[in-house]
């Protein structure tokens, strides 16, 4: 099941045109906070988007990678494994990242409740290496991918304390720009976001094996 950022992304934008209208501190210390997580540092980078102006324009391609894509796939329990239907969403993934060079995405990792705090935020951080792995398998550098951030168990989507497939998942995300890419390097944000997207060009073939295999002793979900 998908999670869409969509809502969250609108109201975080609505709360910087207030803030910037009355506060400068408290445009700093708020905004962006609801894009990226200022919990697992990063307050610098969300000021840094604000003073850039390249908020807003992170926000619109955010919109639309959640409107033309799937952000979001499942795993079985205590497994950091890209099944078949997985494979197939992150197909659609890469696909859109390929067209976006400009672009970096960062991928966040979930568990369900079943296992300990510890051990579910290690899972969730290798269910999110393991998607970086499959996307750089298909030709997307690392440079343009972060896997660092691991939720764990704490952000379910469903409040059970029974194993859940759909809280055992991973959600892609547009995170910013890369500084060096030449249309960036000229402030040419909104080429980037208007560019087309070519939804008939056929996904990069699949890569077998060696995706996030379980990992033997303690287990989570």
């Amino acid at each position: 099941m998908a999670l869409s950022t969509t809502p969250r992304l609108i109201a975080a934008a609505s709360a910087i045109a207030l803030l910037a209208a009355c506060d400068p501190a408290a445009l700093d210390r708020e905004a962006g906070a609801d894009i990226f997580d200022a919990s697992f540092g990063e307050s610098t980078r969300n000021n840094y988007l604000i003073h850039t102006g390249q908020l807003s324009h992170v926000v619109s391609l955010a919109q639309r990678f959640n409107r033309e894509v799937p952000d979001t796939i499942n795993f079985a329990f205590n497994s950091a494994a890209i099944d078949a239907t997985a494979a197939r969403i992150l197909d659609q993934q890469a696909h859109f990242i390929r067209q976006f060079p400009e672009v970096t995405f960062r991928v966040y990792g979930h568990t369900d409740l079943v296992g300990s705090d510890a051990y579910n935020r290690q899972l969730g951080l290798r269910r999110a290496q393991a998607v970086v792995n499959y996307f750089s398998a298909r030709g997307i550098s690392k440079s343009r991918l972060e896997a660092v951030v691991s939720f764990g168990e704490t952000q379910p989507l469903i409040q059970t304390q029974n194993p859940e497939e759909r809280n055992r998942r991973t959600v892609t995300e547009v995170s910013g720009f890369v500084q060096d890419a030449p249309l960036i390097l000229n402030g040419k944000y909104a080429e980037v976001i208007f560019r087309e997207y070519v939804n008939s060009a056929a996904p990069a073939p699949a890569v077998q094996g060696g995706l996030g295999e379980l990992t033997a002793g303690a287990s989570g979900g």
